[in-house]
């Protein structure tokens, strides 16, 4: 324990004096008049509408110049759409104006061949009405020597003739297709290249080549054997065989197949012999 503990202070206690207390008193009363002032105050400036003023930026003479060429680039721009739009439109209307005249022009080949492929059928009709009225009016006169030579022939045919003969003979009533080789459909130079090819001769497959195949030989002149042919040589449309006694058969069309028929049924443009 400390040696001082016990011993009693010496100190006298402190006196408030009233100058103190005044002094203290002032003070409070000035805080609180300045409190009372401040909200005073406050209240006051609750009670009026603040009011504040925003300065707007001033155009200056770069800045006009800036808003200027926007809006010329703008302008521009939509001008240049514009434009791009009328070419487009433009474009689209040739392109189709171009089409309407590649089909026009289509049709009107397509009317120039069918024309020219009409023409051509009417000047064969005519050269074969023409090789009937003939053959017909030799076979009334009896100057004509197709039937009283190819008469004899039919009764002497041999060798390859016969041999040819017997095979298109034996497929008379045969159907008619075209592009047929057999051996129950044909068409006309199918059945003709067919029936040679038994002798050994090969033939050309159609007959714009098979007319020119051998010797031209008259009509007048025909032997068992020989091969009639309807049409220009090298660019006849049908070929058939002539078996004797004013007789042929071939594959005629669709509607009768393979027959044997009179020459004076489809007188042909020529002939010829092969064998």
């Amino acid at each position: 324990m400390s040696h001082t503990a016990h011993i009693r202070s010496h100190r006298k206690p402190r006196s408030r004096t009233a100058s103190t207390i005044a002094m203290r008193a002032g003070v409070a009363g000035g805080i609180l008049s300045t409190v009372a002032v401040a909200g005073a105050s406050a209240a006051a400036n609750a009670a009026e509408p603040v009011t504040q003023t925003l300065e707007l930026p001033t155009l200056t003479a770069d800045l006009s110049a800036q808003v200027a060429q926007s809006a010329e680039a703008t302008q521009l721009a939509a001008a240049n759409y514009q434009l791009q739009a009328e070419r487009d439109a433009a474009a689209a209307a040739a392109a189709k104006e171009a089409a309407k005249d590649l089909a026009a022009a289509k049709k009107a080949e397509a009317r120039k061949k069918a024309a020219e492929e009409a023409r051509q059928a009417a000047a064969e009709r005519a050269a074969r009405d023409s090789q009937r009225t003939t053959l017909a009016a030799a076979a009334d006169t009896g100057s004509g020597s197709v039937s009283t030579s190819t008469s004899t022939s039919a009764s002497t045919a041999t060798g390859s003739a016969a041999a040819v003969i017997d095979f298109v003979r034996a497929q008379v009533g045969d159907a008619y297709v075209s592009g047929g080789t057999g051996p129950n459909s044909w068409d006309c130079s199918g059945l003709v290249q067919a029936a040679f090819r038994q002798v050994g001769i090969d033939l050309p497959r159609v007959s714009q080549d098979q007319s020119t195949a051998g010797t031209q030989v008259s009509l007048d002149n025909l032997q068992p054997g020989d091969i009639l042919y309807w049409g220009g040589a090298g660019s006849a449309y049908h070929v058939a065989v002539y078996v004797g006694g004013g007789m042929f058969v071939g594959a005629q069309n669709p509607s009768t197949g393979v027959v044997e028929k009179p020459l004076s049924y489809d007188p042909p443009s020529g002939a010829v012999r092969v064998l």
